[in-house]
């Protein structure tokens, strides 16, 4: 049963009429007629009765016409959503944050994409470190990456999407959680609180301000993700220098400073340089414009032609 029949059959079903059918159909009357009859023929029964006046259709027939429409509905779904995938504009992208990203700045990145692409979904990861993330981008366990660069390692794709300033995390009865900004050098003599892996950005980044500074900071105690790197400093076991979207975390018994000259710290996507999903191109531009960036991260090119085309 070819699908041309069955539309040629809801058209004449729908206007019991073979000539306002064929004008429809833009085709010739006798035409439709020949692919009616040929219908009935490969199904054996009759579909319609017609007379000099009147189309009308059998049961048969009326039983066919509600299942015809559902078919080529379907069908004609399928297309659709076919088509969307492979413009980018449907199916599912797997996205890693850090523990902070994922308070700071997903919610604007899922607002954005549930505005703009209905029918993409989000498959989140957080707390993901970026040495973490480069790993499960390189194993094909993600999709994009929301990390902070420097990015080791080949085959990961790296576009700057935010700049945050370092900002200082005390407890709160620190002798420094009175002061509205805070010198760098005012920490020469305080325990840190650091992150545990070797890899980590923020470490680095923190290592070169306190070097710029004068000073090597003190490592007291290392923490494997943000939630636990806030709870040693709200108990009082050393200060800790962070992005500023730490903000976005309330941790009890942890107020946030401005450091005077820590400099800052980017954000990032990472991808596949070998991805050849255009869903990942779409979504990473839609990401972009969500931070005000006017290009396309990356550029759909990438996708389709491939990373050495």
């Amino acid at each position: 049963m070819e699908l041309r029949h069955l539309r040629y059959f809801v058209a004449v079903a729908d206007t019991c009429h073979f000539g306002q059918a064929a004008a429809t159909l833009h085709v010739a009357q006798p035409a439709l007629s020949y692919a009616i009859r040929q219908l009935e023929a490969e199904l054996d029964v009759t579909l319609m009765t017609r007379t000099t006046r009147q189309v009308s259709l059998t049961p048969a027939g009326l039983y066919l016409q509600a299942e015809a429409r559902r078919i080529l509905g379907d069908v004609d779904g399928c297309v659709d959503e076919v088509r969307r995938i492979a413009a980018g504009r449907s199916g599912l992208v797997r996205l890693g944050l850090t523990g902070i990203g994922a308070f700071s700045h997903l919610p604007r990145i899922a607002r954005a994409v549930k505005q703009q692409l209905p029918g993409v979904e989000l498959a989140i990861s957080a707390d993901m470190l970026t040495p973490t993330q480069r790993d499960a981008l390189v194993a094909g366990e993600i999709d994009l990456g929301l990390l902070r660069p420097p990015v080791a390692g080949d085959g990961i794709e790296v576009r700057t999407i935010d700049v945050e300033p370092l900002v200082l995390a005390v407890s709160s009865d620190h002798r420094l959680a009175s002061e509205p900004v805070v010198a760098l050098q005012d920490l020469r003599t305080e325990p840190f609180v650091m992150y545990d892996s070797r890899d980590s950005a923020v470490n680095d980044a923190v290592l070169r301000a306190c070097r710029s500074a004068g000073f090597v900071p003190q490592r007291s105690h290392e923490a494997s993700g943000t939630p636990v790197l806030l709870a040693l400093v709200a108990a009082g076991l050393g200060v800790a220098v962070l992005p500023g979207s730490v903000r976005a975390l309330q941790s009890a018994g942890v107020v946030i400073r401005e450091l005077a000259d820590a400099g800052s710290i980017e954000v990032a996507l990472a991808w596949r340089t070998d991805d050849t999903n255009p869903l990942v191109a779409t979504v990473s531009e839609v990401i972009a414009d969500a931070f005000g960036l006017a290009e396309a991260l990356p550029s759909p090119e990438l996708f389709t032609q491939g990373p050495h085309s």
